[in-house]
């Protein structure tokens, strides 16, 4: 695998800020930012509410494999400063009291979709969720997201099997008489936490990482790896995709479509796209994070009142059921199609 550029002994700039209206980076940097990383820089600049992060350039993915998979020693300091700068909306890092969470994703310059890693809610521990906890008022949805991040990252990271956790939350649920997730309070998933961790001792001999940093590391080095996974290199190949383009990888401040009925998560089109109407077009669930709307975890609700209609559904619309949000929604799609003359 070939690098973009040489690699000097002074490090070059390998990270991109973006956030509260400014970036570092913006759309013409796709081939450096990834494709996520990019549109994420040109949102950000176009105003729209970008929750802050920054983006680790594709030109490192070439640099981690050709140290043998481990990641340069000088791409620390700028990370802690990128961390840094995050922190700057309240949450920080490791805060005992306000801690920062946020998802590694990976993101190439050409779309492929669920071929590489992601991991949601890192940065907690068995002390940052107590803060977490006090800091929503929502033990139960601190402990439903600790167990989110336990699976996530031992599957991307440890390398442990999904299914294992999700045995062992399906027979808690039968032995409680629960049918829906929804139906486990904060004391379940607690309970669920402290099974998940000792599966983890269990399988690999030590247990679950507290330390965050190492968590961030873990999950970043886990991206770029994910680079070469069998389902990356199968897909590259089936749509002629250079091996030496790389995965820019980026981190943002988590957002939390799961703290109550007032959250939601979902995925929209600014078109129906197979009409071309000039309608939004997509699904949501209200109470949950992406990966359930994606992995077909729950069934998702109509985005728009006239998708509920058409579908005969008694399930609210976002439209419907909030319309503050979904107003907002709308004038975010109608800004991105006025700047990039695009579904």
């Amino acid at each position: 695998m070939t690098r973009l550029e040489p690699v000097s002994k002074t490090a070059p700039k390998w990270v991109f800020t973006f956030g509260a209206g400014r970036a570092d980076g913006s759309a013409a940097d796709r081939d450096r930012l990834g494709g996520k990383g990019a549109y994420l820089a040109e949102m950000s600049r176009l105003g729209l509410p970008v929750p802050p992060g920054f983006t680790i350039s594709a030109e490192l993915c070439a640099v981690y494999y050709e140290l043998g998979r481990k990641l340069p020693e000088e791409l620390k300091p700028m990370v802690g400063a990128a961390l840094d700068e995050v922190g700057k909306v309240g949450a920080r890092f490791g805060d005992v009291e306000n801690p920062l969470l946020v998802s590694v994703r990976s993101g190439s310059r050409a779309s492929m979709p669920g071929m590489m890693d992601t991991v949601l809610n890192l940065g907690l521990n068995d002390a940052t969720v107590e803060g977490l906890a006090r800091r929503s008022g929502d033990r139960r949805f601190a402990y439903d997201t600790y167990r989110r991040f336990i699976q996530m990252y031992a599957d991307v990271v440890l390398g442990l099997d999904h299914e294992l956790f999700e045995e062992i939350l399906e027979n808690y649920k039968g032995l409680k008489g629960f049918e829906l997730d929804t139906e486990l309070r904060a004391e379940d998933w607690a309970e669920i936490v402290a099974r998940f961790k000792t599966l983890v001792s269990t399988e690999l001999g030590k247990p679950f990482p507290q330390d965050i940093h190492e968590q961030l590391w873990g999950a970043i080095a886990a991206v770029f790896g994910s680079w070469q996974n069998a389902r990356a290199i199968a897909y590259r190949r089936l749509h002629d995709i250079p091996e030496d383009w790389g995965t820019a990888v980026t981190i943002q401040a988590m957002v939390f479509g799961n703290m109550g009925e007032k959250s939601a998560t979902g995925v929209v089109f600014t078109r129906n796209p197979s009409t071309g109407e000039r309608e939004l077009y997509g699904e949501f669930l209200v109470n949950a994070q992406g990966e359930d709307v994606v992995a077909g975890l729950r069934t998702p609700q109509p985005l728009t009142e006239a998708d509920r209609r058409n579908a005969n559904s008694n399930r609210q619309s976002m439209e419907g059921l909030m319309p503050d949000a979904f107003g907002e929604l709308k004038a975010a799609c109608a800004k991105l199609e006025s700047r990039f003359r695009d579904i």
